[in-house]
């Protein structure tokens, strides 16, 4: 069977599952996925093995060690990766919620109701943890799922989804619900994002690369997870202990990640101040500075060009620039930014609501790291993926994101005049 027939035969039995998956009871599925989670630690061993293929292939193929690290799966991940499949089963289940209803004053009864989208294709790069993420996400709210991981994370990929897919359908999920399309072939994604008449929504996780090709070929609607171009912005009243520690967690914790900062900006008048006592941190944590001409002023780094504002490093190096003002570290997010995660240090009411009001980012903090822009950590179990879009999702993407709407009226015989 040829690329094309293949994932087409792919598509078409995601729909099929996808109907069938609207009748299993939601006991079944919270069942199935407690179930997924213990095979999943069970098989530790050899999901690590698997996944040590892929380190192998990455490190011959000369991959920096951020890449490497997403890359990685260690017995401490897979727990992680077990115990957010039990968060999913454990949230209330948001399909046929009902959000709103009324009688219209012809006597129709309306209601608004949350539904499944539908067959959900998700394209994805160098995280296997994403396999599992998505395939309960899905599972839980009743979608059919589509996964297309990338070559560089294939053995980790279809190892998750075997275990994943037998565990699944042991316990009555249908079959096909969660698919993974196991072929390598860059073509496989071509063909994919043809398949309107199955697929419902795609929504891509990697870099601008994959986007742009996605946003070029699809004929189907896409949610995209875009690169974080995170900020920190140091007020003129930030505190020099919470800024030390803020800083070098969302730099440095996990570097390689779409939500670590990659630009910290710091007012003026406490730039003499704190700059010094941070860059001498963030040094020793290994991390290369890069800055603008009042910053090479204060600290030792290399000169920032145009282009580092707008960079996602996703490693251990941080861009930083001097403002005058909040507009202007506001007016630098907005411009520069990726509209994904950013914060504010101060201990000023006014300008925190001012930079929470007028920021336009998926997720605003006052005097928090960045690194929480997650699922888990914002109690959703886990995440399809940080959305940067303002429809039909914006921030982590989870159950509720993986849902849509339909209109269910009751009349008794009413006819429109």
């Amino acid at each position: 069977m040829n690329i094309k027939d293949e994932v087409t035969l792919i598509g078409k039995q995601a729909k099929e599952s996808f109907y069938k998956l609207q009748n299993i009871p939601k006991n079944i599925k919270n069942d199935a996925l407690l179930k997924i989670a213990d095979e999943l630690e069970s098989n530790a061993n050899w999901i690590i093995k698997e996944n040590k293929k892929d380190l192998k292939n990455a490190e011959e193929m000369g991959q920096t060690k951020a890449f490497l690290d997403r890359l990685e799966l260690t017995t401490q991940r897979i727990q992680s990766m077990a115990e957010s499949v039990r968060v999913v089963a454990s949230l209330p289940d948001p399909v046929g919620n009902i959000e709103g209803q009324y009688i219209h004053p012809n006597g129709l009864k309306i209601a608004k109701i949350r539904q499944p989208i539908g067959v959900v294709g998700i394209i994805y790069e160098s995280r296997p943890n994403v396999t599992i993420d998505a395939a309960s996400l899905c599972l839980k709210s009743a979608n059919a799922c589509i996964l297309r991981g990338g070559s560089e994370a294939i053995h980790s990929n279809l190892a998750l989804a075997k275990i994943f897919n037998d565990t699944a359908t042991q316990c009555g999920i249908p079959k096909n619900a969660v698919q993974m399309i196991s072929t390598t072939d860059r073509s496989a994604v071509g063909e994919m994002l043809k398949l309107d008449q199955y697929i419902d929504v795609i929504i891509p996780r990697g870099g601008k690369s994959l986007i742009s090709r996605i946003y070029d070929e699809s004929r189907i609607p896409v949610i995209a997870h875009l690169d974080g171009v995170c900020h920190t912005y140091l007020h003129a009243d930030a505190d020099l202990d919470m800024s030390i520690q803020i800083v070098l967690n969302a730099k440095l914790q996990r570097p390689g990640v779409c939500n670590a900062m990659e630009t910290l900006l710091v007012h003026e008048s406490c730039a003499p101040i704190l700059l010094p006592s941070i860059a001498k941190e963030l040094v020793q944590g290994g991390c290369e500075l890069r800055g603008c001409p009042r910053t090479q002023m204060l600290i030792d780094c290399k000169p920032a060009t145009e282009e580092d504002w707008y960079t996602e490093y996703l490693d251990k190096i941080l861009s930083i620039k001097i403002v005058s003002s909040i507009e202007e570290a506001i007016y630098h997010i907005n411009y520069y930014g990726s509209h994904h995660s950013d914060a504010i240090i101060t201990n000023d009411y006014q300008m925190a609501e001012k930079f929470l009001q007028e920021v336009d980012s998926a997720t605003v903090y006052v005097n928090a790291s960045t690194r929480f822009t997650d699922g888990f950590e914002f109690g959703m179990g886990a995440e399809i993926g940080i959305s940067t879009n303002k429809l039909h999702w914006r921030g982590p993407m989870a159950l509720e994101g993986l849902t849509t709407f339909k209109f269910i009226i009751r009349g008794n015989g009413q006819i429109r005049g």
